[in-house]
């Protein structure tokens, strides 16, 4: 079954776990039967390393061109420091919405981060993660005009995910936004995942 979802100029159509398609993306067992039945389970019961949901500024950070900007420079700096000595810790994700988003742009640059993002098993986007995003906008969590941002957050809660790791703190990594965006997800049967700058996932 297919369901389709606009988000900016973009038309997703999403596949059910219950279909087949060449085109099925593979990720654990796990993640999709939470992400197909809608359940809800808490991050901190489930085996085996942590589970990242990498956003797209992430891989942005890490494969741009050294900056001018010295904020810029510092969130290089940390995103490669936590690529280079913290990424094997954890299982890392991403989407089809961060390969589109990764693929625009300047076509060298996108080539970069498409390489980089290369054997990173990809999270489907389904109903749920759908209807979720759905609700963190009506539920003003996040700006109708930030569809993309709540889509980031409903596939990585949808699929049981662990960490968001993003440097988006407009609309994702926002502290005014973080308890908003976890309520909302509770009432829609889903446990956020903890919403975290590279910075902040960097261990001793």
């Amino acid at each position: 079954m297919l369901y389709p979802l606009s988000y900016g100029r973009i038309l997703l159509l999403t596949i059910s776990v219950t279909g087949t398609s060449s085109d099925l993306w593979h990720f654990p067992e796990t993640a999709i039967e939470t992400a197909a039945t809608g359940r809800c389970y808490a991050p901190s019961v489930m085996s085996g390393p942590p589970r990242v949901y990498l956003e797209t500024t992430v891989i942005s950070y890490l494969t741009a061109r050294p900056s001018r900007n010295l904020r810029v420079v510092a969130h290089q700096e940390i995103t490669t420091d936590w690529w280079t000595r913290r990424r094997m810790r954890f299982e890392l994700y991403v989407s089809r919405l961060v390969i589109d988003e990764a693929s625009a742009g300047d076509g060298e640059a996108a080539a970069q981060r498409l390489v980089t993002l290369n054997g990173i098993p990809r999270l489907e986007l389904t109903e749920a993660a759908s209807i979720l995003a759905e609700n963190l906008v009506t539920g003003a969590a996040i700006p109708r005009e930030a569809i993309e941002d709540a889509l980031h957050v409903a596939v990585a809660a949808a699929h049981g995910m662990d960490y968001l790791l993003t440097w988006n703190c407009r609309h994702i990594a926002n502290a005014t936004m973080r308890n908003r965006i976890a309520d909302v997800c509770a009432a829609s049967g889903f446990e956020a995942p903890v919403i975290c700058t590279p910075e902040e996932l960097l261990e001793d």
